[in-house]
């Protein structure tokens, strides 16, 4: 089967690309991927963490319409709404969470929340595959146990220092217990270079006992025992009946008109919303006008970018614990409110925004009887954890939640945590033409909206689109890649504050993505130029 796959990590993609050598559909190749990619990137996904995944489907009977999996991580039973308000230090002073004493929302046991990457991967694997979840674990068993070549993307994150003192590295995360320092150290003490050959047959065998017994042993069988006796024992909020409970929560996606087009999106508290509502905004400007990425463009799409984040900061949340007025923020009343704000030059106040992880990994993979699949899976940052003769991390997604109750994001037994996760597809006349994600925490949103307009308003094919120079507003200032010149940005200075970052591409989220060719059924993918990623087109 002829298809195209594209993430982050090239050893993963070229397995998920032999899958549709061999006539695997797109539901296969990118699970296949995703298990490799949690052996080869393993602070940023892995079976200790959570997806959510946007799917459209050769079967589909409704057109414009995505089939969402969520997978949330959500609080364990053993937490209370109030445990941390007397821990916190302060917020994090670029505006994203709160830092804690000891660091006990971000690194170790307490971090950790209810994984649920199994159960999403199973599920789609069962109802969209055509492969067994036996052979969907192959891949990555031969990896972990054989080992990878480390590359400069993972070396550089070991060796990255702390912004601030409050902070954990990822350092201090592969450092945190014995575990994790044997598999992720030389016996000397040190970490990995580049070109340094790393193994870990715990994960090799962990990932065969779930090809033996099923993916049901994370969350019930003996599995499920060795996690809950090594969690417990280290002061976990999670309990056996917190696993054994564990759910996929059924949600439909956020869909919303855009220039002739249908962009099918994530449903909160994730990030779909707020890239609807940016959307919606701009619809109401001629983009195309505009002299692209002109100082003009810019401020009129931070605004909007800046305006959609108000409101989510506000009001975005798990709905299952929380009302949040998603038809309201996206309909014409609100963009139109919007648009009168930003014409008139008012002053928007977005506050105090949630914590999210830019450490987060993606795949988009299509094939050419009609299936297209957006996964984005994480662990958060990882906690640092491993289970003695698991080898996996656990997410650390208790660092995403808001830390003092009443808040739309507060903690509570079961809930989920808002994200910035936003797998989506954008639909012409009921057929998929763009299949796209990307990790990178709340930037994705801003990251993915710039990738569509790039891909609708002015026509760029999906290379172009993804390679382009980005910017990003979630609050008091504008940020931009180093690619914009500071002629422009001194021009956008005069009405808002700018600042040009010392990257000429990623650090503004990571897109990955897929177009369709409308008329040749042609797919085209692109890896963002930012990090280790590749796009792979089999025949």
């Amino acid at each position: 089967m002829a298809g195209t796959i594209v993430a982050p990590q090239p050893i993963a993609v070229e397995e998920g690309a032999k899958v549709l050598k061999k006539s695997g559909n797109a539901v296969d190749a990118a699970i296949v991927c995703a298990m490799v990619q949690g052996v080869v990137d393993p602070h940023m996904c892995g079976i200790g963490g959570y997806l959510i995944a946007n799917g459209s489907f050769s079967d589909n009977q409704e057109t414009d319409r995505s089939n969402i999996v969520d997978a949330p991580a959500v609080a364990g039973a053993r937490v209370s709404d109030e445990m941390w308000e007397d821990q916190v230090i302060r917020p994090n002073p670029d505006g994203w969470g709160f830092f804690l004493k000891g660091q006990v929302n971000d690194i170790g046991y307490q971090s950790m929340c209810v994984p649920g990457a199994v159960r999403g991967l199973d599920s789609l694997l069962r109802e969209r595959g055509t492969i067994s979840w036996s052979e969907a674990l192959k891949p990555a068993i031969r990896i972990a146990r054989e080992g990878f070549v480390v590359g400069t993307t993972l070396s550089d994150l070991w060796k990255a220092r702390r912004k601030y003192p409050e902070e954990v590295s990822f350092l201090d995360r592969i450092q945190f217990n014995a575990e994790s320092r044997r598999i992720y150290f030389h016996a000397e003490g040190r970490p990995y270079e580049p070109g340094e050959q790393i193994q870990n047959p715990d994960y090799a065998r962990t990932l065969q006992r779930l090809a033996d017994e099923g993916p049901d042993s994370f969350y019930e069988g003996l599995l499920a025992e060795e996690i809950i006796s090594d969690v417990t024992a280290g002061g976990s909020f999670l309990t056996a009946q917190d696993l054994a409970d564990y759910q996929l929560r059924e949600v439909e996606p956020v869909v919303v008109p855009y220039r002739g087009y249908s962009v099918s999106t994530s449903p909160p508290p994730h990030g779909g919303l707020t890239l609807a509502a940016i959307l919606r905004i701009l619809e109401g400007y001629d983009l195309a006008s505009y002299d692209h990425n002109s100082a003009d463009y810019i401020y009129l799409f931070s605004m909007a970018m800046k305006a959609a984040f108000a409101d989510r900061n506000q009001q975005h949340g798990d709905p299952q614990f929380i009302s949040v007025p998603a038809k309201s923020l996206v309909d014409t009343e609100r963009v139109s409110y919007w648009r009168s704000i930003i014409d008139s030059g008012s002053p928007i106040e977005t506050g105090l925004a949630d914590s999210d992880s830019p450490h987060t990994t993606h795949v988009c993979a299509a094939d050419d009887k009609g299936n297209y699949l957006s996964l984005t899976h994480s662990l958060g940052m990882s906690s640092g954890v491993i289970t003695p003769g698991l080898g996996f991390m656990y997410n650390n997604s208790m660092v995403n939640f808001h830390p003092y109750s009443g808040h739309a994001n507060s903690i509570h037994p079961g809930k989920g945590r808002t994200t910035g996760m936003t797998p989506t597809i954008v639909y012409k006349d009921g057929c998929p033409e763009i299949v796209i994600g990307a990790p990178g925490a709340t930037k994705i949103i801003t990251a993915v909206a710039q990738v569509l307009v790039n891909v609708i308003d002015f026509g760029m094919t999906m290379e172009q689109a993804v390679f382009a120079p980005r910017f990003n507003c979630q609050g008091d200032r504008i940020e931009c890649h180093a690619r914009i010149p500071e002629y422009v940005c001194a021009e956008v200075r005069k009405r808002h504050p700018i600042e040009r970052l010392p990257d000429s591409y990623g650090a503004l989220a990571l897109v990955h993505g897929i177009a369709v060719n409308p008329d040749t059924g042609k797919l085209e993918g692109a890896a963002d130029p930012g990090a280790d990623g590749m796009a792979l087109s089999v025949c």
